[in-house]
């Protein structure tokens, strides 16, 4: 691993401004992925069927968006992360705007699986990007800031779908999205054209050894083996209870659907907190303090959870999970763009493949323990899970940090 002070001391300037424009993308790639939740009793209506039937828009996108991230890498490491994340958000524009227009429940389907597949391309060869052009000292707050486009699109995407949907109908929100593709896709081209370092076909570090040669590279490394288990385990926690916090507050608050929407969607909330914090908590705690930091913070939050005492607590609780979850998450993102930098693009990948299969496999985990015996002991197990998984990957990280010369603590910016 490149030293903490060769590092420093590099003379590249970090392209801020392609990072910028790449969260674009990011906002709208993620306001995709959940617009359609408050959509579906309109679509249902449009074509004569019911909400559950309609839901498979939703199951398509997922599977689409989670299905490609297999392939991704090693295209993004061979033809340039930045030419293709321009490409593939061009692509989704159209594919977007074409969900607007078809006339049947499977077209409607069939558009939104496409259109995942396009998005799905987006946000892993953004975050190898961004490894590519920043110094690994730098690396943490710069993509903590970057997943503020991330979460703004979560938030949004969300209030688009019942906010716009009422107003317009569900096919003029694909429009909106379908321009927002479009805005970004014109700024991606353009810093192709005028920034040289965003057409390289592939970073210095990395290799051209072909495709089954780039997955060998990052699965035969054991530090990038376990960064990966380490977020799957996450994404299966932590997904598979969170999904079940708007049930436990309808079932134990009786509030409204509206009221719980708000309460959950403060997960967001307390990830712009750390998007805004990042730097502040990275050179306090350094990353391996970040991750425990994150870690205490999520198990607090689903202890209260657990406990249940009334919704202004659960609205708190939900805020710190949004913050403990990302700064968690965020120093396992940061890592797994540096676990095998001579195959980024394919690293970054198969990371962004662990989570989608954690997470479905915690939420169908979690549907068994909710079903059965409500969700405390979902919470209460999950209270203990996820720092005992923060506290794990930290003396991990403080080991393989002292195995590869690189700090994991008081790293300025």
């Amino acid at each position: 691993m490149t030293s903490f002070v060769s590092v420093l001391s590099s003379p590249e300037k970090v392209p801020t401004r392609s990072i910028v424009l790449l969260a674009v993308a990011g906002f709208a790639s993620q306001a995709m992925v959940r617009v359609t939740d408050s959509l579906l009793p309109q679509i249902a209506i449009d074509f004569g069927t019911t909400v559950g039937e309609a839901s498979i828009v939703v199951a398509a996108y997922a599977v689409g968006h989670g299905a490609i991230q297999l392939i991704i890498g090693p295209f993004g490491d061979r033809f340039g992360k930045y030419r293709t994340v321009a490409t593939m958000c061009a692509l989704a524009t159209i594919l977007v705007a074409l969900c607007g227009t078809v006339q049947s429940l499977s077209a409607l389907a069939v558009a939104r699986f496409a259109s995942g597949v396009a998005a799905g391309w987006i946000i892993p060869l953004s975050m190898a990007y961004v490894g590519d052009v920043t110094p690994y000292a730098r690396r943490q707050p710069i993509l903590g800031r970057y997943l503020t486009g991330q979460i703004s699109g979560q938030l949004f995407g969300q209030a688009a779908g019942g906010v716009l949907g009422d107003l317009f109908g569900w096919r003029d929100v694909f429009f909106v999205l379908a321009a927002m593709f479009a805005l970004a896709t014109a700024g991606l081209v353009f810093e192709l054209m005028t920034n040289p370092r965003t057409r390289a076909a592939s970073h210095a570090e990395e290799t051209r050894g072909g495709f089954v040669a780039d997955y060998a590279a990052v699965l035969s490394n054991p530090w990038a083996r376990f960064v990966i288990l380490a977020v799957f385990i996450e994404a299966a926690i932590g997904w598979g209870a969170f999904a079940y916090v708007g049930a436990d507050l309808h079932l134990r608050f009786s509030l409204t659907f509206g009221a719980i929407g708000l309460i959950v969607g403060t997960f967001g909330l307390g990830g712009l907190l750390y998007a805004a914090s990042v730097s502040l908590l990275v050179n306090r705690f350094g990353q391996a303090g970040l991750a425990q930091f994150g870690g205490v913070l999520l198990g607090l939050a689903y202890l209260t959870l657990a406990v249940g005492g009334s919704a202004a607590l659960a609205t708190v609780a939900v805020t710190a999970i949004g913050l403990g979850f990302y700064a968690l998450h965020n120093t396992l993102q940061t890592n797994a763009t540096q676990m095998t930098p001579q195959a980024r693009g394919t690293a970054v990948a198969i990371f962004s493949s662990a989570i989608y299969l954690g997470q479905t496999l915690g939420v169908t985990a979690g549907a068994v323990v909710f079903d059965r015996f409500t969700a405390v002991p979902l919470f209460a197990g999950t209270a203990v899970a996820l720092p005992a998984l923060a506290w794990w990957f930290a003396a991990k990280l403080r080991r393989h940090g002292m195995q590869g010369g690189a700090k994991t603590k008081g790293e300025r910016l």
